[in-house]
């Protein structure tokens, strides 16, 4: 099947111009200023629109087991309103579970996967445990799977903690290897003492999750992150970075030349702290970990997308419902009624990222259309070992395309949205920069408002080594 998009005004991370575009066999094989003698099965108008590369959401969460529930989208639901808000490629995160080897934490995410993606995915690898064996499977993984990134955990005690030794252990076979380290860096250690206190006191509300999870603490924790990947001579990647604190042990590395690099969440650019604050137990909506910061951490993570400290924006896609019985889902978010440390840690994103950055960033001047493009795309694929397969519209590329309309208004909310969950962090917020059709290695999945794509089109991807430089 061939397509031909027409008239758009295609942007990229570094160009901004006006041509056609021709696909056939899922690739981009002709740009052109006037394409209109090639015959295509079907024609996209993209007068007035903008044709960007498809959004690449490097960190979600599809059926994710945690806190004695699982994530509510799985990779059906998730992948299709990926899709929806113009993302057209995910990286999810394979857990290896303690008694596990790496390649049986893999296959179950592949299994969770098979048949049901809608657009194309790659994994993580979540290491929860370090021996001989496993570091040695993480060359075989690289080599053999494309998983060629892995993240370890400060956090969660018990569950997904490793400490000093293993985290150091594990960066040092990075450093040969090749495979990047994806860090979540919080001191998991003094958050549970701090846990443990506010319980004693009998403070169970949900505002307690954010107030037991002080920045302080997310500060520390990169920074010692960024210096035992220095110390192992590997780079590291800081995930869901929300607070002032981690951004200067960032930008500081960063000036100092270390390869220290950062993603941002849009719920750290959106909401704050203020938002823990709503009545009743409508804060358990925000507790995702890190949890959202006071107001004025934005500022400054807004700077850091504009002066490179901080290079993609993911999303941290976990959803968990608040009412039980949202589509047949069991209890959830009220795992924690009385008790905020029960709550299951994560929020809806994946379909919101693309429209609620370009009206945020792009509109408000706060950077240009090739930087949201490299922000949401370009750098991802750069990082993670996709580019210039992903990431990118040029001749022999994937057509992994979106066709956006800048002007464009939508008001965003639960009763809209096509995540499996009950509810929406940004509910009733109007944003401007919508996408009108999506197209994943060039089959048109969205057009407007309708799912025209199919579950189980959507394919693995194998990754490349870290190539941002």
């Amino acid at each position: 099947m061939s397509v031909l998009i027409k008239n758009g005004r295609i942007i990229t991370a570094s160009d901004d111009y006006r041509a056609d575009i021709f696909i056939e066999r899922e690739q981009i094989t002709l740009i052109g200023a006037d394409l209109s003698q090639v015959q295509a099965d079907t024609v996209v108008d993209a007068t007035d629109k903008l044709v960007i590369p498809g959004g690449i959401d490097v960190h979600t969460h599809m059926e994710l087991p945690f806190g004695g529930t699982f994530a509510s989208d799985d990779f059906a639901t998730g992948t299709r309103a990926a899709a929806f808000g113009g993302t057209t490629h995910i990286i999810d995160f394979a857990v290896q579970y303690r008694g596990q080897t790496l390649r049986q934490g893999l296959e179950t995410w592949h299994k969770k996967a098979e048949g049901k993606a809608c657009v194309d995915y790659s994994f993580h690898m979540i290491m929860t445990e370090v021996n001989p064996g496993i570091l040695s499977e993480m060359d075989a993984l690289i080599e053999q799977e494309g998983v060629t990134s892995f993240k370890l955990f400060m956090a969660y005690p018990g569950v997904f903690y490793l400490d000093d030794g293993e985290i150091f252990r594990v960066m040092q076979r990075a450093g040969e290897n090749g495979g990047l380290i994806c860090m979540h860096a919080e001191n998991g250690i003094v958050i549970d003492v701090l846990v443990e206190q506010a319980l004693a006191a009998g403070n169970t509300a949900p505002k307690y999750h954010a107030l037991t999870r002080p920045s302080s603490m997310e500060g520390e924790a990169t920074h010692r992150a960024i210096r035992l990947a220095e110390l192992a001579r590997t780079p590291v990647y800081i995930v869901h970075l929300s607070a002032l604190e981690a951004l200067q042990a960032v930008t500081e590395a960063r000036d100092l030349g270390i390869p220290a690099h950062a993603e941002t969440c849009p719920q750290y650019l959106f909401l704050s702290y203020d938002n823990y604050e709503e009545p009743g137990f409508d804060g358990a909506k925000y507790v995702m970990s890190p949890p959202l910061r006071p107001c004025h951490h934005q500022a400054h993570l807004w700077r850091g997308l504009q002066y490179n400290d901080l290079q993609v924006i993911s999303t941290d896609h976990c959803p968990f419902c608040m009412k039980e019985g949202f589509q047949g889902l069991p209890r959830q978010k009220e795992l924690g009624l009385d008790n905020f440390s029960k709550i299951p840690n994560g929020a809806p994103g994946v379909e919101t990222r693309m429209s609620l950055i370009y009206d945020g960033g792009v509109r408000t001047g706060k950077f240009s259309l090739n930087r949201f493009v490299e922000l949401t795309s370009t750098t991802p694929a750069r990082i993670f070992g996709l580019w210039p397969r992903k990431g990118t519209i040029a001749v022999g590329s994937d057509a992994d395309l979106v066709v956006f309309d800048p002007e464009a208004r939508k008001t965003i909310s639960a009763s809209t949205h096509h995540m499996r969950v009950d509810y929406n962090p940004y509910e009733g917020r109007e944003v401007q920069g919508v996408p009108t059709q999506v197209l994943s290695r060039g089959q048109l999945v969205i057009d407007g408002d309708q799912f025209v794509g199919s579950a189980g089109r959507g394919s693995f991807t194998k990754r490349g080594c870290f190539n941002y430089y």
